[in-house]
């Protein structure tokens, strides 16, 4: 379950993704910003609800494994692609988006943003705390720029992006990833490490919620 996968791992996944039934299963590029939201995001999202986001429906409905080999083999992939990402950011690294060539050999990021934006929208709630953030939302922007690209709403729509803009952009994306897996890690640790930080007085009570005084429950000394 380890390592990133190889060329043809990944040609692999691609092509049963794009034979998932109905036509509507993310491609690759897709799924890599999908999982980059989801690990960075501020909880974790279970594979029961993201599963059909990435299939576009149930998994029993979409998907046709010839064996149960097969399927585990299909889900390895994508697992062991998820702890690339996880891996990475986890480390403080940038994960380098994965990037499909157009019929024109340019890597416009289009999917990737719009599957990073998929995945934020499963937390919806906690994704705009961050955009709405004055000193941290800016790392929303470049993704949110190359998402609304091609928007039917002009005043959505950035103005055009020239190739060496558009590869900043995508530079700006990834690290705006790291921050945004910065932002929430340091929300979840917050409260425990304020809780730790506060001292205790003998006679308060027990923070574990027995009732007792704190020197009479918790804080009693450990008899050897």
């Amino acid at each position: 379950m380890n390592g990133s996968l190889t060329e043809a791992e990944l040609d692999r996944l691609a092509e049963f993704l794009k034979h998932v039934k109905g036509g509507r299963a993310m491609n690759l590029e897709e799924l890599d910003g999908f999982f980059a939201a989801l690990i960075a995001g501020p909880e974790l999202v279970p594979p029961s609800e993201y599963l059909p986001e990435v299939f576009g429906g149930e998994t029993s409905e979409t998907c046709k494994f010839d064996s149960l080999d097969d399927a585990n083999e299909v889900l390895g992939l994508m697992m062991r692609q998820w702890n690339t990402i996880a891996y990475a950011l986890n480390r403080g690294d940038v994960h380098v988006p994965l990037l499909l060539e157009d019929e024109n050999g340019v890597c416009a990021g289009n999917a990737w943003s719009r599957g990073f934006i998929r995945g934020t929208g499963m937390r919806r709630e906690a994704w705009a705390e961050l955009l709405n953030d004055e000193e941290q939302g800016g790392c929303m922007i470049p993704a949110l720029m190359l998402y609304h690209e091609h928007d039917q709403d002009p005043e959505l729509r950035p103005a055009p992006i020239g190739p060496e803009q558009r590869e900043e952009i995508i530079v700006h994306m990834a690290a705006g990833v790291v921050r945004a897996y910065r932002y929430f890690r340091q929300r979840i640790d917050r409260p425990a490490g304020a809780e730790r930080a506060r001292k205790i007085g003998r006679n308060d009570q027990c923070p574990c919620g027995s009732g007792k005084k704190y020197k009479r429950c918790c804080g009693r000394p450990i008899v050897q």
